[in-house]
């Protein structure tokens, strides 16, 4: 069944509550420039216990481990890599039942700083892709990791380090490269430290952050929820048991989907071993985050790559325009990769409580 003939199923039957089994892959919390993986993933199944149960007892069989709890690991090893082209393939049990939201670290993070203090989402593909190409590689890293210390709700240090920090670095980067197009962006940027200033007194100072900025979890969770709600059709979630999702969380997160128009009916908490979906949902968001972080490192295996695309959602947070260009769906005139400016930079605002802004209220992030 393709994703086409689900949706029109949801239509027809947007009665029917569907419960979709989550998981995710790649969480650093907020630290996006110093953690183990470059991409985050989150993964999500439509398919009955028993199909599933089924399905992963296959893949037991296919590969044959005598570990007690598989993880995508032994999928991606290469003597099982048969078994894992089959899951993936289009007469494989996923296909058409599965859909992948792909977040690229560290484009996250200079969305979230331009919308931060800009409130202008378009800038961030603009500054993102001229910051790569005008700086060095360690004035980049800097970058990123100043913008990521600013944004980070828990800081340790002095309180108005990460402000200070930040504001040094731009002022640093726009002397080295005056009359550049990238100059222009820091300019605008660095007129903008009075929010800089309250974003930080509101995150010391404010309420307990609901929804962390840097934190891609939450507004993932409602990307998948949107993409299997889209015809109106009501959906429950039940997710792998994670930390961050506390129980104000979900309530947020339902609370937040209701008003967003999203038909999210509930959100339950499973323990993965004892769910089938979840394990296939595991499965799918560790693979997927290793093939599109090969393919963003130059590294991609165009087999793999090309199995991973029919998963891959267009609500994407990705600013490398290589690497979508072969992981993004085909929604461009003939069949051509879409936009990536369009699909990553263009504003997917969820209106309710969740970051802390400029003037210490609360909103929510992309």
């Amino acid at each position: 069944m393709t994703g086409d003939h689900l949706n029109k199923a949801a239509s027809a039957d947007a009665g029917a509550v569907a419960e979709v089994a989550c998981d995710e892959s790649g969480s650093d919390g907020e630290n996006l420039t110093g953690g183990n993986t470059d991409v985050f993933a989150h993964a999500s199944v439509l398919l009955s216990p028993d199909r599933a149960a089924g399905y992963v007892r296959e893949i037991r069989d296919r590969i044959r481990s005598p570990a007690e709890e598989y993880k995508a690991n032994h999928l991606l090893r290469e003597k099982h890599r048969p078994v894992l082209e089959w899951l993936l393939s289009p007469s494989g049990p996923l296909h058409g039942r599965a859909h992948v939201h792909l977040v690229e670290k560290h484009f996250f993070v200079v969305d979230r700083i331009a919308d931060l203090l800009l409130a202008d989402p378009g800038a961030a593909l603009a500054l993102f892709r001229q910051g790569r190409r005008t700086f060095t590689a360690p004035q980049w890293r800097r970058f990123l990791e100043a913008a990521n210390q600013l944004l980070w709700v828990r800081h340790d240090g002095e309180p108005d380090a990460p402000v200070e920090e930040f504001f040094r670095t731009l002022a640093e980067l726009r002397r080295a490269y005056p009359d550049t197009a990238v100059a222009r962006t820091l300019s605008r940027l660095a007129r903008e430290r009075p929010r800089a200033v309250s974003y930080r007194a509101a995150v010391r100072d404010g309420p307990f952050v609901l929804n962390p900025v840097l934190n891609p979890l939450l507004p993932s969770i409602l990307h998948t929820a949107a993409h299997w709600g889209d015809g109106g059709r009501p959906v429950r979630l039940a997710h792998d048991r994670q930390n961050m999702l506390t129980p104000e969380r979900v309530a947020w997160l339902e609370d937040t989907a209701r008003r967003r128009g999203i038909r999210l009916t509930g959100l339950r908490l499973v323990v993965s071993r004892l769910d089938a979906r979840v394990q296939l949902a595991d499965f799918l968001a560790g693979i997927a985050r290793r093939i599109a972080s090969d393919e963003l490192g130059g590294r991609g295996d165009p087999v793999l790559t090309g199995l991973l695309r029919p998963y891959v959602g267009a609500a994407a947070v990705w600013g490398d325009e290589r690497s979508w260009a072969r992981l993004g769906p085909t929604t461009g005139p003939g069949g051509a990769p879409g936009d990536p400016a369009r699909m990553s930079g263009a504003p997917v605002r969820i209106t309710g409580a969740a970051g802390v802004n400029a003037a210490g209220s609360a909103h929510v992030w992309r």
